[in-house]
Order: structure tokens, then sequence, then C-alpha cells
């Protein structure tokens, strides 16, 4: 069967990550959780204390990018792909409201987008690959056969962020929660490089009142009419 290109873009924490990790367990797929990689280098920046709440040392920052290097592994428990930063895996600490704070500002800067959109291009060179992030239909890969704009209401995701944090044990407030995930949303579509808006061509997906099984059912059923057609 013929390999397609799949990118799934979207606002945050409207379940993409969920959809796209299923798909591509459903597909024999590789997943390449992008928002994981521009969490990592937020996580590394914050490490690093090149982060303020007025500015951020970009030129520090850029002397750096070669010497930050994301991969992924999977998870034997948990059956997903966990995030590894220089070797250390921080899938739980790039989750955390401090790097949610802080990482649209580190995607909105031209030069860390030039050089991760470079490393995506490459993992997803081969196809068979489920991209899910910001601008994967319309910057990473433009000629993907499949793409699909995910989207739900503020109120809708920010319960759905505030509900994770708890799972996890972690501190957390939900109006806190929802005015980070209304300021990410005016931050990803107004930057100036690679900003999120929906494909000509991409499927919207709003799945404010979907479970997760109804809305992994829906994308399988369109990728495999996809693949066909190809």
């Amino acid at each position: 069967m013929k390999k397609i290109t799949i990118a799934i873009d979207g606002h945050s924490s409207c379940g993409k990550s969920t959809m796209a990790k299923a798909l591509a367990k459903a597909l024999g797929y590789i997943y390449v959780d992008t928002g994981a990689m521009y969490r990592a280098v937020t996580l590394y920046a914050l490490r690093k204390g090149m982060i303020t709440d007025e500015s951020i040392d970009t030129d520090t920052l850029q002397t750096s990018m070669d010497d930050i290097h994301i991969s992924f592994a999977l998870n034997e428990e948990t059956g997903r792909p966990d995030t590894y930063l220089n070797g250390e895996c921080v899938e739980g600490e790039i989750r955390g409201m401090e790097v949610s704070n802080n990482v649209s500002r580190i995607s909105a800067i031209p030069f860390v987008r030039e050089a991760l959109v470079a490393q995506q291009q490459r993992m997803g060179q081969d196809k068979g690959v489920v991209m899910d992030g910001r601008d994967i239909g319309t910057v990473v890969f433009p000629d993907a056969e499949l793409k699909v704009f995910v989207t739900a209401t503020a109120e809708i995701r920010a319960q759905r962020r505030y509900d994770e944090l708890l799972s996890k044990g972690e501190a957390a407030d939900y109006e806190e929660v929802l005015a980070n995930v209304k300021e990410r949303d005016y931050l990803d579509s107004h930057r100036e490089v690679g900003p999120l808006r929906m494909a000509d061509d991409a499927i919207e997906l709003d799945n404010s009142h979907m479970t997760i099984p109804e809305q992994n059912e829906w994308l399988l059923r369109l990728a495999m009419e996809k693949i066909e057609v190809c």
C-alpha cells in the first residue's frame, strides 16, 4: 500500500497529538510531535536562563541551537513516544505551565523555526509519517496528501488541559490555563514566521463535542480513503 504524508495542524490543547499518535499506530506510520520539539527548545532556554518576563536572549539561543538535540523514543509502558533533550527524557517537564507560558515566544523566533522545520522535513522525506503542529500543512509539508485542521472552543481546550495537569498531580488553576490558551491562540496566529492558519486544502475538524474514540475513528476513516485514491 502506498504511503502518504499526513499533516495535522490546529490550536493548542485541541487533541492533535492524541489523534496523530493513534493514527500513526493504526497505520504503522512514524509519528512526529513538532510541538514537543519547540517545547524542548523552550525548556533548554529556560534552564539556561535565556528567558525572562521581559525578553529572550536570542543571541545566546542562536549560538546554542547546534547544541540542542531532540529525539523521540517509544515508552514501553505508555505505548507512546517520549521526547528527549540531549539524551534526557523531558516528556513530563515540557508539558508544564512554565514551558506552556513561553513556548509561543520561542516558536515565533525565525531561526528556531528554520532549524526545526529543516529537521521535520528530513524526518518525513520518505513519507509514511503523521506530523502534528501549527504549520505542517502550510510550511513543513505543503504538498502533504492529507491535511487536517483541528479546533475546539477555548473553554473546552482549557478544561482538557486543566484536567490533564491535575491527572499528573500538578497544581493548576483553570482561569490561568484558559488565559494561557487564549494568549497562545493569539501569538500563534499573529507571528511573522509560520503563523497558525488552516491550509486552503485542509479538512477542518471541530472536536469540541467528540470523544477520543469518535475523533480517532473519523481520522482513520479519512486517512484510509485518501490512501486508497493516492
